[in-house]
């Protein structure tokens, strides 16, 4: 007998093929070629007996019957992912599972959420740390807090919303490293007599010291010593031991500024380009762990 359901890679290819009206785009999502989308779409087109999609020079449209059964699939992947994630925590409504960067986890997070357990004490919570929000996978986590550059830095499946909406970015360094070195420190000489830390990371190649330079309208260089490595969190806690000077976020790093873990290694600063956000699923079903949340570190901060 006939199996009556499609392969699910093929009803997950043409969900997100026909969110976006892209193979292009799926296949982004997906990590998957473009050619791969499209071969799952017509062996699902050939299963059914039907086109989804009308192709055209200016790209693709959904046919009518594309379109209601793109709701009906969209409508039963979210029911299950829904379910899945609330079986993979064995039943328990009361959890609530925040991905983010070790930094921002270390840093911040882990700084607010005793005011949030304190509103909020019957929700268990789980930290979930991943540097890159690319590699996240979309069942794991209920939201995630993350830098976002709009319209450049957009994890597939996710709407961000601006946690803080304005930012300014700053050089610092420990006070042990300042005062080392005099107790001030000139824009020339820091690409010179200075060790500066350097993110070898593609998620944060927005944040450079090259852009902050030329932002400021200052000459550019590359830098004589360098810490580099492809952890910021790494080179955050490098520079909290006094080893160089590194970028920084003002509002990310308001309590080690404020309690002199850390100082501004010159008064200049440039707006942020990248908003600290949460990070919301696409399609999913919000639990009450996560609308409390949404509504604690959206409205609070």
């Amino acid at each position: 007998m006939r199996d009556a359901l499609p392969p699910l890679s093929c009803l997950r290819a043409f969900e997100v093929a026909a969110r976006y009206c892209s193979f292009t785009q799926a296949g982004n999502e997906l990590n998957l070629s473009q050619s791969a989308i499209s071969r799952q779409i017509k062996r699902l087109e050939h299963d059914l007996g039907r086109l989804l999609f009308e192709r055209h020079h200016e790209g693709l449209r959904l046919t009518p019957t594309g379109e209601h059964y793109f709701r009906v699939v969209q409508r039963l992947l979210r029911d299950l992912g829904d379910e899945t994630a609330r079986l993979r925590r064995r039943g328990d409504d009361r959890q609530l599972i925040l991905a983010s960067s070790p930094t921002i986890a270390s840093i911040w997070l882990a700084r607010q959420l005793p005011d949030f357990q304190r509103a909020y004490p019957n929700i268990e919570i789980r930290i979930l740390t991943v540097e890159d929000p690319h590699r996240l996978d979309l069942a794991e986590f209920d939201l995630g807090i993350y830098y976002h550059v709009p319209n450049e830095v957009d994890p597939p499946g996710l709407v961000a919303d601006a946690i803080f909406e304005h930012e300014r970015v700053a050089a610092v360094c420990s006070p042990i490293y300042l005062e080392r070195h005099g107790n001030g420190i000139e824009p020339a000489h820091l690409l010179v007599n200075h060790t500066l830390m350097v993110v070898e990371d593609h998620y944060h190649d927005w944040l450079s010291w090259e852009i902050w330079f030329r932002e400021l309208g200052l000459k550019w260089q590359p830098p004589l010593h360098t810490l580099r490595a492809n952890s910021f969190q790494l080179l955050m806690n490098a520079t909290l031991a006094g080893q160089g000077v590194t970028l920084g976020w003002m509002r990310l790093l308001d309590a080690e500024l404020r309690q002199g873990n850390l100082v501004q290694a010159l008064p200049l600063t440039i707006p942020s380009r990248g908003k600290l956000s949460l990070f919301t699923p696409q399609h999913r079903h919000l639990t009450e762990p996560m609308r409390a949340f949404r509504h604690w570190v959206l409205d609070t901060n």
